[in-house]
């Protein structure tokens, strides 16, 4: 009987440490499918800027002027480092 405790308890353990495992996952799936959209949102507000805007890219408390071709490859390179990771 107290065999078939131990293992139930093993078993249980087990279980529990499963779903933080799982709940973990969730958690980093649901971050990186928020920065996806986010950058895909970007992205398309991109498409509808002409190729001489000012685009500003916050870095800290300060907004640098950055060139619209480079802007947009940041924004592709991070989808793809983004969904490499999902």
């Amino acid at each position: 009987m107290e065999d078939m405790q131990k293992k139930l308890q093993a078993l249980s353990d087990r279980y529990q440490a499963f779903q933080a495992e799982l709940g973990t996952a969730v958690e980093a799936r649901q971050k990186l499918e928020s920065q996806q959209q986010e950058n895909s949102t970007v992205k398309k507000e991109f498409h509808l800027l002409d190729d001489d805007a000012n685009i500003y890219k916050q870095i800290g408390p300060v907004l640098l002027k950055q060139d619209k071709t480079e802007a947009v490859m940041s924004v592709n390179g991070r989808l793809e480092f983004i969904e490499k990771q999902m």
